[in-house]
Order: C-alpha cells, then structure tokens, then sequence
C-alpha cells in the first residue's frame, strides 16, 4: 500500500496557482511530496504553451530524478496528449530519459501496441481501467500478468455509481486471478472517499491536482503537497 502523488494531469494552467507545469517545477513539487510521505510520482510532462507532450519526458523524468533520487516516477501515454497513434508510437521510441512506469489507458484503441512498446523499452506498465469493460480487454491481453500495477481510475462524479464500477473491475480481475498490485483513485468529488476505500481495501491510491485541489474538509489545497500530506495521514490510520 502506497500513496503516489500525480501532479499535474490534464489540468489547465490556471487550475491552481502552484499547479506545476515546468520540468523543475514538477522537480520541486516532487521533492516536497516525497517529503511529505508520497512513495511514487505520476507526472504528465508539458511542452510548447505547457501543453501536454509525450516528447517533454525526457527533460522532465530527468528533473524529476535528480530532485527526487530512489523515487519511482510514472508519466501518462493517454492518446490524446499527442492526438495521433503514430505521434503517440514514435515519441515512446524516442525516449532516453526512461520513466520507470507508463500508464496505459485499456479504453484506448492503441493501448495493447503501447504496452508492448513499452515492454520493449523495459518500462513497467501501470493498467489503467475505467470500466468492467476495460477489464474484460486486459484480462484478455497476452502478458496481462506481467504489468507492474493495474490502475482502477474512475472519474464518474456519482459516489455510488463510481464505487459499483470498481467494484465490477475488482470482481473481472479476481475471476481472472489477476495478482498485481491495485492503486485506486476518483477524481474531483470522489477523491477521498476513493482515498479511504482505497485504504479500506488495502489497495494502494493517488492524490494530487491532477484528481483534485480540495482537502478532506472541503478547503483548497495550498499545493500537491498538502495534498500528499492528508492522503499519507489517512493510510497512517492519523
């Protein structure tokens, strides 16, 4: 059971104040979620204009490891960061700064050529599903067992709904005896309650400004690491 601090996502520029869109802002924003008891970091490197780029990984992985040296660091491939499998394809290839973990969303057309891409470049794979459907696909997959985690990320605003969708995931992946670590995570009004499921199921979660800027109590959130610091609270049993 971990918490992984993901700090930035898709988020537009004036999401928060201290949302960090930089290399060495993400560098900096790492370090103090690490030092507020974050395990992992999940980034989503930006480029020209600080849109998001698969290209933008290697100086943003390398400023982000320098900051943070030991720390795991995952970064997402969502298609629509280059809005073209070929742009998608050609900019993992082109990796030098590796990331020790990719996303890989299973409701994307590409998503099992992107896993084997990834498996090639001996990047571990984080699962990411949305739906009993997207579970069906990645228990069908060949190599299934071999990804590094499956990540369950519901962004369903419902409460109820959104926990009968992990729970329909869950029960995929248990039929298929899948054995992987699960990190959990919601997204806006579902942050904490997935954050408290999460430790209630001892899955490991996620918490930072891509899911959301609200603490527990409903306050913004000064940065990623207060964030962090009230997410680490909660698995500590604080």
């Amino acid at each position: 059971m971990i918490v992984q601090a993901c700090l930035n996502g898709a988020r537009p520029t004036d999401f928060h104040p201290h949302l960090p869109l930089s290399a060495d802002a993400m560098a900096g924003d790492g370090a103090t979620c690490v030092a507020a008891g974050a395990a992992e970091l999940h980034i989503h490197p930006r480029g020209v204009e600080r849109r998001e780029s698969l290209n933008a990984v290697d100086e943003a992985v390398l400023a982000v490891r320098q900051s943070c040296p030991g720390t795991l660091i995952g970064v997402s491939t969502g298609a629509w960061i280059e809005n073209d499998v070929e742009r998608t394809r050609a900019a993992i290839a082109a990796w030098r700064q590796l990331p020790d973990y990719a996303s890989v969303n299973l409701s994307e057309p590409d998503a099992p050529a992107v896993m084997e891409l990834l498996r090639g470049r001996h990047v571990g794979i984080e699962a990411g599903l949305a739906s009993a459907a997207d579970a069906e696909r990645f228990v069908r997959l060949p190599g299934h067992q071999d990804v590094f985690r499956v990540l369950i990320e519901i962004d369903v605003q419902d409460l109820g709904k959104a926990l009968r969708i992990a729970d329909d995931v869950a029960s995929v992946l248990d039929r298929a005896n899948v054995r992987r670590q699960i990190l959990l995570h919601g997204f806006d009004a579902t942050v904490w309650p997935f954050v408290a499921e999460a430790r209630r199921r001892r899955w490991s979660t996620r918490i930072g400004l891509e899911d959301g800027k609200a603490l527990p109590d409903g306050t913004e959130a000064a940065d990623n690491a207060e964030l962090a610091a009230a997410a680490v609270a909660i698995y500590r049993g604080a």
